[in-house]
């Protein structure tokens, strides 16, 4: 018998590159998706030609995805809404959504970082805007390039949720042929690895511009994992997760890809470009940058020790130099390699 099934009709918020290649992925997926961007122009080049020319020129969108600016048109009949917005505008954003929102059970944060002004996860922002109950909102993170997936390369990713159905379903919802999703219970390991990692990048691409070498690369990716699993294991992560592809996964991948916006801005702090020179030639939110001094104070708050977050929070208030840094961070104190500290 033939299975007559309406597809899934799902909300993507936010028509950024994230927001335009997850779209991707649960269109070809079999999902029929409404994304909503807050840019006329932006919605329109989407719904008249198939493609988002201000983040992926050239790319054709996959049939199934439309745009509007119109954030209620955007979730009527949606069983998911997927949120991918800028990590420090989520709170306000779901303020005004609040009465759309009302019949949507399902919130998926897309989002890489941590409020600043809270110190809160992503999805610790949305139980508490939104009432939810917390088995009714998932993370989605892993090593998941918006360049890569809009030219249909493999990746994989990590469906985070407290409830194990719902987990499934959104994994249903987003399982692509070039795309394999993994389940997890584990949403602050997930959350944690994805928003600590853009941190972690932005230093490896400051070792890079500075021309520190590959050895320094590595050792700032190894020990930038540490410092993360000092932190997860305060807030309660899953050693694992910070080990699979929602930890170590996304931080290789995005400490060694030129696609990565928090590598990209590196590179040009070390070459010795100011903050503000560095942040204007990228059209796009490196989430890095406000996520560093909001990870820092978490782990203050935790009486965490996070060096290599310090020196990037540092180096962005332009209150050291690389030089600096790199001195500050060669002399700390010998010790066993994995001493908690």
């Amino acid at each position: 018998m033939e299975d007559w099934r309406m597809p899934p009709r799902v909300a993507v918020f936010g028509a950024g590159s994230w927001g335009t290649a997850f779209s991707m992925i649960l269109a070809d997926a079999g999902c029929q998706v409404s994304v909503w961007g807050r840019r006329p122009e932006v919605v329109d080049a989407i719904n008249v030609s198939s493609c988002n020319p201000y983040y992926f020129p050239g790319i054709s969108l996959p049939e199934g995805i439309s745009a509007t600016v119109d954030a209620q048109e955007a979730t009527h009949g949606a069983e998911a809404i997927f949120l991918c917005t800028p990590a420090q505008t989520l709170r306000g954003n779901l303020k005004s959504w609040l009465p759309l929102l009302d019949g949507h059970p399902i919130l998926v944060s897309l989002i890489k970082g941590v409020e600043l002004s809270t110190g809160k996860l992503m999805s610790q922002v949305i139980t508490e805007v939104t009432n939810l109950s917390p088995d009714r909102v998932a993370v989605i993170s892993g090593p998941n390039l918006a360049g890569e997936i809009v030219v249909r390369k493999p990746a994989a990713g990590v469906v985070a949720c407290s409830d194990r159905a719902l987990a499934e379903k959104l994994q249903g919802m987003c399982h692509a042929p070039y795309y394999r999703p993994y389940t997890s219970f584990d949403l602050i390991g997930c959350e944690l690895g994805g928003a600590v990692k853009n941190v972690i990048t932005l230093a490896v691409g400051i070792a890079e511009g500075y021309g520190l070498g590959e050895n320094a690369k590595a050792t700032l990716v190894t020990r930038g994992l540490a410092e993360t699993a000092r932190l997860g294991r305060v807030m309660g992560a899953e050693p694992q997760t910070l080990a699979g592809l929602a930890g170590v996964g996304d931080l290789v991948a995005t400490c060694s890809s030129p696609l990565s916006r928090n590598h990209a801005l590196g590179i040009n702090l070390g070459k010795g470009m100011s903050f503000p020179q560095a942040i204007s030639l990228s059209r796009q939110t490196a989430e890095g940058v406000t996520s560093a001094k909001a990870v820092l104070e978490l782990a203050q708050r935790h009486g965490i020790e996070m060096p290599i977050t310090e020196s990037v929070v540092a180096l962005i208030g332009e209150k050291k130099t690389t030089a600096d840094v790199v001195g500050d961070l060669m002399g700390r104190s010998v010790k066993p390699e994995h001493d908690d500290a």
